[in-house]
């Protein structure tokens, strides 16, 4: 359960290609607190014990002659097998947490803060969190921007997509959406939503 002395935890989530960066920067323009999961867990494969942890479990195969992790490797893996997925993200989900929760204390002064990842339901955060916000977008749409993107072909990213919950289910299952079409009124729904928060963060101060 989230914990009271902390700002309002606040998820935003949504699939690949979704548009989540954008409509995080919005929440920022605003003044919110934001925490990046994957930019966070990035800088683990600079930490020695980390690096140890990836070596036991994937061996040196996936580290370059001068011991750099090869963090490309080392996702065709786990792409590839489920067992290694699962036990790559054992070593990094409860540091990542560890480092929200971290990042809240210091942002106590605000209402609430952001936890931006795009595996909320999978990796089972969103109960400790107060409230889910995920950016829906289209498939088709997805697709486009990704293979603009990433210059990845449709296989490849369907592959991806295969890894995450349909986001018609985190569409679902989250407290607020926002429709990221083109053309749809993102600074509005961004607004909307930061007020709704704003409110729920006052309610449970009393």
């Amino acid at each position: 359960m989230p914990n009271d002395s902390l700002p309002l935890l606040v998820a935003l989530t949504g699939g690949i290609g979704c548009g989540k960066t954008t409509v995080l920067n919005r929440f920022r323009s605003l003044g919110v607190p934001c925490f990046i999961a994957d930019q966070v867990a990035g800088a683990y494969y600079q930490d020695p014990t980390f690096l140890a942890s990836i070596l036991d479990l994937f061996g040196n195969s996936v580290f370059t002659p001068d011991g750099v992790a090869d963090k490309a490797a080392i996702a065709r893996i786990v792409f590839a097998d489920p067992d290694k997925l699962s036990q790559l993200n054992s070593l990094i989900h409860p540091r990542v947490w560890d480092d929200f929760q971290h990042f809240a204390a210091t942002h106590a002064a605000s209402p609430y803060v952001i936890f931006e990842s795009a595996i909320i339901y999978e990796a089972h955060l969103d109960h400790l969190v107060d409230k889910v916000v995920c950016v829906y977008l289209g498939l088709d749409e997805r697709i486009a921007r990704l293979i603009d993107r990433d210059h990845a072909t449709p296989e490849q990213i369907h592959s991806r997509i295969r890894r995450q919950l349909p986001a018609e289910e985190v569409m679902q299952r989250a407290d607020h959406v926002i429709l990221n079409y083109e053309g749809n009124p993102r600074a509005r729904q961004v607004q909307h939503i930061h007020s709704q928060l704003l409110a729920a963060a006052e309610k449970r101060q009393g």
